[in-house]
């Protein structure tokens, strides 16, 4: 059963929030700024009206999240802090003699009333919303760009993770029939992946054929080492970490984790965030988040952005819609993204193309023009990962020990946009690209979205809502003029 406490009912030690909390107190600022019952309004299908004891306030529940997210701490950490922390329990909306609640109680709160819900475009709009709402003006020109986060836990060599859970599907069943050794394939002890795939899959085929493939205590091991072989033939890595890729910082940086595609105004508020695993191309999102500001209210007919986002698609695109994007153009990007669809993109970080197992081509050379042909920009992949690559199959042809991939070097189709980027207007517009270099810095270290705090892209996104919404919410106090203390 839910309630809603509305205000914080009378109490004889009342008034030693006004004593002891300072106005220029960031928490209570907040309380000012903002009227939190969107929480309850919004999470109101997730609870029973008239059954079962009354429920924690999910405001407050949702208050303790924001408050791990501004000041950094544990679940732990931030329920022991509201005991003693005068202002943590003003905003909580406690009383000051209230006891708190139990720490495993925001577990049960993220993974039960938060999921499943659109969080990230809900607290993006309704800080939006708020701002628009205290007279805060924007233009109509975002600032596009791609940030990452490092998993929870570090990748794990495919090799080693199959023969891990291989290892315990086969003890999972001996601990029922010892016999069954016979029956299984001699294991692979050598170092070739699709050695490993091949023994893997002979020995699923067996254990599911086995009598002993439908009890909870084999059938688990099971269908994990299925997964486990399944996403390793789809992305080349695991870890306990399913949802996150390895991604490039520059050519010989490579970090695991996530990507956050975040969309921001000159006012240096973000509008629109699209979460993804880590080896996502940046220019894929530009649309998506554009439209994501555009949901929150905000009507775009600027783009500005790095190289990443001058593929010749973003161009037309952003064209055909009225849009004028502002992006450095490389010729090589602009190339790529007209050619075919097959998984392989220029990875600008790392200055090369990179395929659809993440991997990077390891040289290049141009081909010249000739017989009124454009001249090509050939890439070459190292044989030795091509030999090793369960997606070889698919990728290299019949005979080729190493992949190749070939792009058009355009040198006249984009001569319109070579001219607009030597205009004014592109030089003005393009120096408001610093800001969201600094936004991304301040979202890392000040609200620590340098690391993922769980598993998984739900977990992911649901930590930069949180993430966004604190920043934003402190943005719109600095644009009204509101200093503020913590």
């Amino acid at each position: 059963m839910l309630q809603y406490e509305n205000v914080l009912p009378l109490s004889d030690h009342f008034k030693l929030y006004d004593l002891l909390i300072p106005k220029t107190n960031l928490l209570r600022q907040l309380n000012e700024l903002v009227d939190f019952s969107f929480v309850y309004d919004e999470l109101r299908s997730k609870y029973s009206e008239d059954t079962g004891r009354s429920a924690i306030s999910p405001i407050r529940m949702f208050k303790y999240l924001l408050l791990k997210t501004i000041y950094e701490v544990s679940d732990v950490d931030v329920v022991e802090r509201s005991r003693y922390d005068l202002s943590f329990k003003y905003f909580l909306g406690m009383l000051p003699e209230d006891d708190v609640i139990e720490s495993s109680s925001l577990t049960k709160f993220r993974k039960l009333r938060l999921k499943d819900m659109n969080l990230l475009d809900m607290l993006v709009g309704k800080t939006i919303e708020i701002a628009l709402s205290r007279g805060i003006k924007f233009s109509k020109t975002i600032i596009v760009d791609a940030t990452h986060t490092m998993s929870r836990s570090n990748p794990q060599q495919p090799l080693e993770i199959l023969r891990k859970r291989s290892s315990e599907l086969r003890k999972s069943i001996y601990a029922f029939d010892e016999g069954m050794k016979k029956s299984f394939p001699q294991k692979y002890d050598g170092q070739n992946l699709a050695e490993e795939i091949s023994y893997t899959r002979n020995l699923l085929e067996i254990a599911k054929g086995c009598q002993y493939a439908e009890l909870p205590a084999v059938s688990e091991k099971l269908n994990l080492l299925q997964e486990t072989c399944d996403d390793i033939m789809d992305h080349c890595t695991t870890s306990d970490d399913k949802d996150a890729r390895s991604g490039h910082k520059s050519s010989t940086k490579k970090f695991f984790g996530y990507k956050s595609h975040i969309a921001m105004s000159d006012n240096r508020m973000v509008t629109g965030v699209v979460v993804t695993s880590g080896e996502k191309a940046d220019g894929n999102y530009l649309q998506d988040v554009i439209r994501k500001t555009e949901d929150a209210g905000i009507d775009v007919d600027t783009v500005v952005a790095d190289a990443a986002y001058s593929g010749k698609n973003n161009i037309e695109r952003c064209d055909a819609e009225g849009v004028q994007l502002v992006a450095k153009l490389n010729p090589v990007v602009y190339a790529a993204d007209e050619d075919k669809d097959d998984g392989f993109v220029y990875n600008k970080d790392a200055g090369t193309m990179q395929c659809p197992a993440g991997h990077l081509a390891i040289s290049s050379r141009t081909d010249k023009a000739r017989g009124g042909m454009n001249a090509r920009l050939v890439f070459f992949f190292s044989h030795l990962i091509c030999r090793e690559c369960p997606l070889r199959d698919g990728c290299l042809k019949k005979g080729a020990r190493r992949k190749s991939r070939s792009i058009r070097i355009l040198d006249d189709t984009h001569e319109n946009y070579m001219k607009f980027e030597k205009s004014a207007f592109f030089a003005e517009k393009y120096r408001l690209r610093y800001m969201i270099e600094a936004k991304n810095a301040e979202l890392k270290n000040v609200y620590g979205y340098s690391r993922a705090l769980s598993y998984g892209l739900e977990s992911m996104e649901m930590q930069g809502a949180m993430c966004v919404f604190a920043s934003n919410l402190k943005r719109i106090l600095t644009l009204l003029g509101v200093k503020t203390t913590k």
